[in-house]
C-alpha cells in the first residue's frame, strides 16, 4: 500500500467518512481514502472509486478542467473567433509565462509557504541573462541562460535560508524580497543598458525564437509522436513491472486510456498549430517552441515531486511538518531547496516573458504577476495550506487565467473585467479547497447546503 501511495503524493489526503448504511461504512471509508490505482481490478471499479473520491472532495484537477471547458464555451459563444487557430496559439504563447509562474509557486505552496518576490526575481534573472548576452561579442546563449537561472535560484535560496534559520514568516521575508527586487531591477537595467530609457533588448535569436518561433509542421508531428511513444512506453513498463512484483497498479484498460488521452491531446495541439495563422501572404505554421519548454518543465518537475525522495519530503512537510521532523526529515534543507527550485522556475518565466517582448523593461509588473502565479497554482488545485497540489494543475490553472484574459480582450473588455473574472475564479477555487480539506462527508451536498441554507429569523 505504501508503494502505491508514493506514485502520486499530490493526491494523498486523510481518509474521509462517507454517509452510507451501517455495516459498509468502514469499507467505504477505506475505499475513499485509497486511490483507484490501489484497489481497482477493472475499469468499472476504477470509475466507481473515482466517483466516490470526487463526492468526498478528492476531485483532483476535475474542477479546473470543467471550469476551463465552461469558460472556453462561453467565450466561443460570445466571439466565434475564439477557437480559431490563430487565437488558440496566441493564447498558448501569451499564457506561457503565467503557467511557468504558477509552476514556480507550487514548490513553496506545497510546504504551506509563499513567495511574493517571484515576479521581480524572474525579471532580475532575465536582465542578468540579457546583460551577459549583450555586447559585440556575446558568449553562447546557454551561458546567459545559466547565469540568469543561477541568479534566480540564489536569490530565492537566500530568502529560504533567512526563513528557516531565523524562523521568520515567508510572507514577510519574500515581501522584503519583492521590494528589494524592484529596486535591484531598476539598478541592474541602469547598469546593463545606461541611457536606454529603462529597457534592455534581447539580441539572441535563439531566445527570441522561444516565443516568436515555431517548429515546422513535419517536426511538430515527429516530436508529438515521439513524446507520446516515450510517455506511453514509460507508463506501460511501469505498470507491467508493478504487476510482476505483485504491487498495486491500475487496470490495463486505464493504462490504455491514459495513453490514448495523451495521443488525442497531442494530435489536437499539432493540428491546431499546423494550421496557417499568418496574415496576407505570410505563412506561420507549427508548434511554438515555448510549448516544448513548458512540457519539459512539466515532465521534470512532476517526476521530481512524485517519484523522488525529495518530492515525498515536500508533501510530508506540507501535510504535517512536526511529523516529518520526527521521522528524520531535514526541514531546513528541504525548504531551502524548494525555494531555490521556485526561483529557478521563475527564472524560466522571466526568459519566456522577455522572449515575448524581445527584452525587459523597468515597467515590469512584478506585483501583478506574482498574484497571477498564486492564482494559477490555487485554481489548479494546489492548497494554500500545504501538502496537496500537482504541477499539471498549475499548468491548467495558468491556462484558465490566460483564457480569461485573452477572451475578455476579444470582447473588448479592459483590465477591470479581467481582474474581476480572475478574482471570482480564484475565490471559487479557494472555497472548494477549504471545504475539501475540512474532511466532511458528502462534500458536494454540504457545500450546497452551506451556500443555500435558510437564515434563522
Amino acid at each position: 500500500m505504501a508503494s502505491a501511495d508514493r506514485d502520486d503524493p499530490g493526491q494523498q489526503s486523510a481518509p474521509v467518512a462517507v454517509d452510507e448504511p451501517a455495516g459498509r461504512g468502514g469499507e467505504d471509508a477505506g475505499v475513499v481514502a485509497a486511490t483507484p490505482d490501489l484497489i481497482a481490478d477493472s475499469l468499472g471499479e476504477y470509475v466507481r472509486i473515482w466517483f466516490r473520491r470526487v463526492r468526498s472532495g478528492e476531485s483532483g484537477v476535475l474542477p479546473v478542467v470543467i471550469g476551463l471547458i465552461a469558460i472556453v464555451i462561453y467565450f466561443q459563444i460570445r466571439s466565434p473567433l475564439f477557437l480559431s487557430a490563430g487565437t488558440l496559439v496566441n493564447l498558448i504563447t501569451q499564457a506561457a509565462f503565467i503557467v511557468t509562474f504558477g509552476m514556480a509557486e507550487v514548490f513553496v505552496l506545497l510546504l504551506g509557504e509563499i513567495d511574493l518576490s517571484v515576479g521581480y526575481n524572474a525579471a532580475l534573472g532575465a536582465v542578468v541573462t540579457l546583460w551577459i548576452l549583450s555586447g559585440s561579442h556575446p558568449p553562447p546563449w546557454w551561458l546567459g541562460v545559466l547565469g540568469g537561472l543561477a541568479f534566480c535560484a540564489a536569490y530565492a535560496g537566500l530568502e529560504g535560508l533567512i526563513i528557516t534559520w531565523l524562523r521568520l514568516p515567508s510572507f514577510v521575508v519574500t515581501l522584503a524580497g519583492y521590494l528589494g527586487g524592484f529596486g535591484l531591477l531598476l539598478a541592474l537595467i541602469d547598469m546593463a543598458a545606461p541611457n536606454s530609457g529603462g529597457t534592455i533588448r534581447m539580441t539572441s535569436s535563439v531566445l527570441n525564437a522561444i516565443e516568436g518561433g515555431s517548429m515546422n509542421p513535419t517536426a511538430s508531428w515527429v516530436v508529438m509522436i515521439a513524446s507520446v511513444a516515450v510517455a506511453g512506453a514509460f507508463i506501460s513498463f511501469r505498470d507491467i513491472n508493478r504487476r510482476r512484483h505483485k504491487l498495486a497498479a491500475p487496470p490495463i484498460t486505464v493504462t490504455i486510456l491514459k495513453i490514448a488521452a495523451m495521443a488525442v491531446a497531442g494530435i489536437v495541439l499539432v493540428l491546431i498549430s499546423n494550421t496557417n495563422r499568418g496574415v496576407g501572404f505570410s505563412v506561420v505554421e507549427g508548434v511554438p517552441w515555448v510549448v516544448l519548454v513548458i512540457l519539459g518543465l512539466l515532465v521534470v518537475w512532476t517526476i521530481l515531486l512524485n517519484r523522488t525522495r525529495f518530492g515525498r519530503y515536500v508533501y510530508a512537510i506540507g501535510g504535517n511538518a512536526e511529523a516529518a521532523r520526527r521521522a528524520g526529515v531535514n526541514l531546513s534543507r528541504i525548504r531551502i531547496a524548494a525555494f531555490m527550485l521556485c526561483g529557478l522556475t521563475a527564472g524560466v518565466s522571466g526568459i519566456i516573458y522577455s522572449s515575448n517582448l524581445s527584452g525587459m523593461s523597468s515597467n515590469f509588473q512584478g506585483g501583478q504577476y506574482v498574484l497571477y502565479a498564486v492564482a494559477a497554482a490555487v485554481i489548479g488545485g494546489t492548497s494554500l495550506f500545504g501538502g496537496r497540489g500537482r504541477m499539471l494543475g498549475a499548468v491548467l490553472g495558468g491556462l484558465v487565467v490566460g483564457v480569461i484574459y485573452n477572451g475578455l480582450q476579444l470582447l473588448g473588455l479592459g483590465p477591470a473585467a479581467q481582474n474581476i473574472w480572475t478574482a471570482g475564479v480564484l475565490l471559487a477555487a479557494v472555497t472548494i479547497d477549504a471545504f475539501a480539506r475540512s474532511g466532511q462527508s458528502g462534500f458536494a451536498t454540504r457545500l450546497i447546503q452551506r451556500l443555500f441554507r435558510p437564515t434563522s429569523s
